[in-house]
């Protein structure tokens, strides 16, 4: 926002923000590799235009996936569409409301493979590196974009989130991450939602501010949506600097999935609840009552058929094999691919069940807070299945077995390495909820550590005003990594 104003009075040109975005990418990319697909000449003759909306003329960056942008590389992370030279036929209703609200977009950013990994390593373009400590991740999806903003190339960049994937980077990397609840950003042309609305676009951010004036321009109904959204009650920007009033916020520490959560992560929960009180909020040690275990193999169940139709599609779209994809892609697609409808309709209707819970569990609080990840980031690679667990995956796919190492508890263990550190995020993908991460403390190590709002169905607007709150009590904005 600052940035659009100086345009907006003369004091800068479009063109000259877009000049220090790219020498600030050429100076920082090699070390840490978020953008991977550059669009320079279309950005220049963009910022030359006249521009309107409230980010006019302010460089920015979309994520190399659903973020389409007519005629540019979209990849997805997936090499067999990068050696199909797969090509945007349309602007994606996300991208055209970004490109109304004014900004220059000058390249896409780094994901993993369909945005599959809580990490941000894709075989096609190597990993992406946290500009706070390079030996370790970003986090994912949005990784790419989470260490283009971190290391100061953008103040925002385009995000999305089907199991929090922009609130993970947001606690990896410092920054503000909210993820919009079912239904209330875009998701067209091409399809009205997906995985049931339990992915959404939205944007990283440095300020709170940034994020809730991008929402104000992005928000609302699309054609074919399938369910109208209760606007909100005044725009999102004025929402950050409201008084939130006295808020009954519940927070919990546990892992839903029953592993170790590091101390880091518990101690920041504890800070930000006792700060939560000194502000005038009732809160106390509170939880849904769910099986959390079971909401997670719920997600898993979800989202590996949805890997596995991403893969099916792209075949289909390409004409490649197995070859095409990571091998991790490939082990997850099978299971989904072994998966029974009856299996899938279960795991979505136990997810509709896991939103009446929360709705009765926010009946008595207004808002949940818990740890963003289980742990801090960890080093590059930490993430990758184990070369021999991927080995028997590959020989139980040939020999037809993939069922019988579901039945061995197989899935269940990938499942449970998976999640270990970052279990708390998905239960708002699975139940459509809106939530955020918040960059309020840091390690003992400086490493930034996130903690994690979930509110009831529609009540974004709840989310900014609370965040616009502890924005001015523990600020964050003078944090900055020595990169």
């Amino acid at each position: 926002m600052g940035l659009a104003e100086l345009v907006r009075k003369g004091e800068v040109t479009a063109t000259e923000l877009l000049q220090t975005a790219l020498s600030r990418l050429e100076a920082v990319n090699p070390q840490i590799n978020s953008v991977v697909i550059r669009l320079d000449e279309l950005a220049r003759r963009r910022a030359q235009q006249s521009l309107s909306g409230p980010f006019a003329g302010v460089p920015f960056l979309t994520k190399d996936l659903f973020q389409e942008m007519e005629g540019a590389p979209n990849y997805n992370g997936c090499q067999a569409l990068k050696r199909a030279g797969h090509v945007a036929p349309a602007h994606a209703e996300i991208t055209r409301r970004w490109l109304d609200a004014g900004v220059v977009i000058f390249g896409r950013t780094n994901t993993p493979e369909f945005g599959a990994k809580g990490v941000t390593e894709p075989h096609l373009f190597g990993p992406t590196r946290n500009p706070w400590d390079i030996r370790l991740t970003p986090g994912g999806s949005s990784g790419g974009s989470a260490a283009a903003v971190a290391s100061g190339v953008v103040p925002m960049a385009g995000a999305n989130d089907g199991g929090g994937s922009i609130r993970i980077p947001a606690a990896c990397c410092g920054l503000f991450g909210l993820k919009p609840g079912r239904g209330r950003n875009p998701w067209g042309p091409d399809l009205s939602e997906y995985m049931h609305g339990g992915v959404m676009n939205h944007v990283l951010t440095r300020s709170v501010r940034d994020s809730a004036a991008m929402l104000d321009a992005t928000q609302g109904p699309e054609l074919g949506s399938l369910a109208l959204i209760t606007p909100p009650e005044r725009p999102y920007l004025e929402e950050v600097t409201l008084p939130p009033g006295k808020l009954r916020i519940a927070f919990s520490t546990a892992s839903p999935i029953q592993a170790p959560v590091h101390s880091s992560a518990i101690e920041a929960v504890r800070k930000t609840a006792q700060l939560l009180s000194d502000l005038g909020h009732h809160v106390e040690e509170a939880q849904p009552e769910l099986d959390q275990v079971q909401a997670a193999k719920h997600f898993i169940t979800i989202w590996l058929v949805n890997c596995a139709l991403f893969v099916q599609e792209v075949k289909q779209r390409t004409g490649c094999g197995w070859e095409g994809f990571e091998p991790d892609t490939r082990a997850m697609a099978e299971f989904g691919l072994a998966m029974t409808g009856l299996e899938y309709l279960s795991a979505h209707t136990g997810a509709k069940q896991c939103n009446m819970t929360m709705a009765k569990f926010f009946q008595k609080h207004d808002l949940w807070l818990t740890p963003t990840l289980a742990a801090p980031p960890g080093p590059i690679g930490s993430a990758d299945i184990p070369a021999w667990q991927r080995q028997a995956l590959r020989l139980a796919s040939t020999l037809g077995l993939t069922r019988v190492a579901m039945r061995a508890g197989v899935l269940d263990q990938l499942a449970h390495d998976n999640l270990e550190w970052l279990p708390f995020t998905q239960l708002a993908n699975i139940t459509g909820l809106p939530a955020m991460s918040m960059p309020l403390f840091t390690t003992e190590t400086g490493l930034p550590s996130g903690v994690h709002f979930t509110a009831p169905m529609g009540r974004e607007g709840l989310l900014y005003r609370l965040a616009g709150q502890l924005e001015q009590a523990q600020p964050w904005a003078g944090r900055f990594p020595k990169i």
